[in-house]
């Protein structure tokens, strides 16, 4: 078969994460296993593929700061033109839109690899483009009620907030322990206060599944959508 992954066969791989997604959060039991078989008897490659091509997909959620399935570690070995694939078919399938990052970051990333880089010209006029995103209108009673109850701080690594904002206030960042875009209720149970390092780290770090995890221990109000 051909070894390039085209759009149709890249966009079903997407589906039926998301689907394997959809299932751990609702709590309901799945066979990864049976996703990849059932891919490979529709386009002929083999399952392993399968696996290796979702934990790509792992990686790109990775990258745009959301979840990934529990036991398809983000894997890094994709190209910024895959990558960009699977963002758009990720946003496609939840009838959602959002500004691009994927492919951007893994250009940056390939270009830190360069062991004597050159100068960049860089572009003194950066065109741009017009880019319609989906919004979520937030409920500010939550958000003020949780930053309350912190207390100035951090309810994740439990340090108080690095610097005062404008109003003189802490400076910490509601976030939403399942994000509103994948169907998150923005109730306090779903909202804790962190630090913008944590904040960060709970987006994009490699030990953001242990965070979470943590927080469901430790915060008593959170409970797991």
């Amino acid at each position: 078969m051909n070894e390039e992954w085209d759009d149709e066969e890249l966009k079903a791989t997407v589906e039926a994460y998301v689907e394997m997604q959809r299932d751990e959060r609702l709590g309901q039991p799945f066979i990864k296993k049976h996703y990849y078989k059932r891919l490979a008897e529709v386009f002929g490659r083999g399952e392993k593929a399968y696996e290796y091509r979702m934990q790509n997909i792992s990686y790109v959620l990775a990258l745009m700061g959301r979840s990934w399935v529990t036991g398809l570690k983000p894997a890094r070995n994709i190209e910024a033109a895959i990558a960009a694939k699977i963002e758009k078919f990720l946003w496609e399938t939840q009838g959602q839109k959002a500004t691009p990052v994927a492919a951007f970051k893994i250009a940056v990333r390939d270009e830190l690899k360069q062991k004597n880089p050159v100068i960049p010209r860089g572009n003194p006029k950066p065109k741009s483009r017009r880019v319609t995103v989906t919004q979520f209108r937030r409920n500010a009673p939550v958000a003020a009620w949780v930053l309350q109850q912190a207390e100035g701080t951090c309810e994740c690594c439990e340090k108080a907030a690095p610097f005062k904002n404008v109003d003189g206030l802490p400076h910490l960042e509601l976030h939403y322990m399942r994000q509103l875009v994948d169907g998150g209720q923005d109730v306090i149970s779903n909202a804790v206060a962190l630090c913008p390092n944590c904040h960060r780290e709970i987006h994009h770090g490699a030990s953001a599944h242990a965070l979470v995890a943590w927080l469901y221990d430790n915060v008593g109000r959170l409970i797991p959508e």
